[in-house]
């Protein structure tokens, strides 16, 4: 949340220190009882901890978002309407050319769009990654399971995993009368 809210910080000469959570944070100071100490955190968590917002709206960029994760072991996916679900997924492929370029080429052959893709290095070694990826499709759809099936051609056995299929909030599709 830090990164996110520098400039504001910034401006206000404030000196911030990390906190593992947000509303940690907003716990920890309101225990503390020190008014020169403040939290950066949600209005909910504000008010579950009796603190005064200062100033609202920290942030460097309205556009930011956060998304929180519910972890189960029987997963509950939304309804089956490819257009308006996303599906999360991370990926290792085999260290060969054009494997991310031909790993991907299921997703595009079966219509589905690819909302945001990331690579991390796994255990600090360049030839060692991982892939993080959300599809706009439903994790149950034809579409997709054909575009899984091509994706896991390209990776070593088991190195797939499907983190989870959630409804996509329809801010994600409001282009504010821009034709996009």
């Amino acid at each position: 949340g830090l990164a996110q809210c520098r400039n504001g910080l910034r401006k206000l000469g404030l000196v911030p220190e990390m906190h593992p959570d947000t509303a940690g944070a907003a716990s920890d100071v309101a225990a503390m009882g020190d008014a020169s100490i403040g939290a950066i955190a949600s209005a909910l968590a504000a008010e579950i901890y009796g603190l005064d917002i200062l100033k609202a709206g920290m942030e460097d960029a309205s556009t930011n978002t956060t998304r929180m994760l519910i972890m189960a072991k029987n997963p509950e996916y939304p309804a089956n309407q490819s257009n308006t679900a996303i599906t999360t997924l991370i990926f290792r492929l085999r260290s060969v050319p054009a494997a991310l370029y031909k790993a991907l080429g299921g997703f595009a052959t079966n219509g589905i769009n690819l909302t945001k893709l990331e690579s991390y290095m796994l255990d600090g070694n360049f030839t060692a990654v991982q892939f993080y990826i959300d599809a706009e499709t439903h994790v149950e759809s034809p579409a997709f399971a054909l575009a899984l099936e091509e994706l896991q051609f390209f990776c070593p056995q088991d190195a797939v995993n499907v983190l989870g299929c959630y409804p996509a909030d329809a801010a994600r599709y409001d282009t504010g009368g821009k034709t996009i």
